[in-house]
């Protein structure tokens, strides 16, 4: 059987990284957008390959519509299709309102907001086409509370929601289904820096109490991307261990 092809933004490491090896494990191909040159691809392909993926690698800004369309372009030129578009890339320039600058809150709306905008934009005609696609976003249950000092970064993951159920509603004649996941605080490279206080701190606020794991959101994300999740469309899932009720 052909392999299905997963296109993952801000996939070569953190969450990304997890989600794209998920999807490498259940026999996905991958495509793997990201804009740091301080991964080592080659022992990341490497990895891919004893799973059993073919990897292209592409180094793309998702803020850049043009840069998204080549990309998109050589993802179908490489793979003839792609079944699962993931948006994952994103960044934070945290500060209160009053002492942010205008460059800070641009630039996390262009990455989190319009990037996902410019991928999916140039992925949806391909998906069209086939009559068949799933596309997972990757909000964050700040985009559904809000957070002291983080308006720009909030404004862009409740922008992604809106977004995410508006087209649910466009592309479901077409069975293109899309989605949103939002996490909650999750282990990364981050928050294994912060101090024991400020991690019991966090840790009081959920229902589970303890942080997610980075694997953990990348089998929801997978489920939603799978057959197995075909009647749900326009949903925000959030992973946050109870964070959110």
């Amino acid at each position: 059987m052909e392999k299905k092809v997963a296109l993952i933004t801000g996939g070569s490491r953190g969450i990304g990284k997890k989600i794209a090896e998920e999807f490498a494990k259940n026999g996905y191909n991958l495509v793997i957008n990201y804009i740091s040159d301080g991964t080592d691809l080659k022992q990341l392909e490497e990895e891919f390959e004893k799973i059993g993926a073919k990897t292209l690698f592409i180094k793309t800004d998702v803020s850049n519509f043009l840069a998204c369309e080549e990309m998109t372009k050589k993802a179908i030129e490489t793979f003839g299709k792609i079944d699962v578009l993931v948006n994952n890339a994103g960044i934070t320039k945290d500060g209160l309102l009053m002492r942010m600058k205008e460059e800070d809150f641009n630039k996390v709306i262009d990455i989190n907001l319009k990037g996902t905008f410019n991928v999916t934009k140039n992925v949806i005609p391909y998906m069209m086409k086939q009559k068949d696609g799933r596309i997972i976003n990757i909000s964050s249950v700040v985009g559904v509370t809000g957070n002291a000092g983080q308006s720009n970064y909030a404004a862009s993951k409740a922008g992604i929601i809106g977004f995410t159920k508006s087209l649910a509603k466009e592309l479901a004649s077409r069975n293109i289904r899309l989605n949103a996941v939002a996490p909650g605080f999750i282990e990364t490279d981050m928050t294994e820096v912060l101090s024991d206080t400020v991690k019991e701190n966090i840790n009081s606020q959920i229902a589970l109490k303890r942080m997610g794991t980075a694997e953990e959101v990348a089998k929801v994300v997978y489920f939603l991307g799978s057959d197995q999740s075909s009647y749900i469309t326009g949903q925000v899932i959030n992973v946050d261990g109870g964070m959110v009720i």
